[in-house]
């Protein structure tokens, strides 16, 4: 089965609606930074506990799977973003394209990368740990 596929599509729809959301309220209220790095820490946080859980659960390749999904993420999450403030915000158009597939695409790849890396990395020290506390099995 494709992991990395369902991982990339559920994140990619997360992070462009949490930045459509954003928008959306930006229209009525003007300073969104503190609102923005939340919603971001939560999309982080999501991404981690993610990550923590298939570390914990050994998923063969879990590695190339995140590297994959948030790759397939940060573009999806490009395009939805478009399509999303083009329906829902104003009237965004095509020529928004470019940058959204760019710099928008690194930078969700990113945000959902590292926490990832880092959910893996704590969720397979925690799998050692427990195994290592059950000691043999005869």
């Amino acid at each position: 089965m494709r992991f990395w596929l369902i991982r990339g599509g559920v994140l990619a729809f997360v992070l462009a609606g949490a930045d459509v959301g954003l928008a959306a309220i930006a229209v009525h209220i003007s300073s969104l930074g503190v609102i923005r790095s939340i919603v971001l820490g939560v999309v982080a946080g999501l991404a981690a506990l993610w990550g923590a859980l298939d570390g914990w659960h050994q998923l063969a390749d879990r590695a190339r799977i995140w590297v994959l999904a948030s790759i397939v993420a940060g573009f999806a999450s490009g395009i939805l973003r478009v399509i999303g403030k083009a329906i829902f915000v104003d009237e965004t158009g095509l020529s928004s394209l470019g940058s959204a597939l760019t710099g928008d695409a690194a930078f969700g790849a990113l945000v959902i990368l590292v926490p990832a890396g880092l959910g893996l990395l704590v969720g397979g020290r925690l799998a050692q740990r427990g195994t290592a506390k059950a000691g043999p099995v005869e």
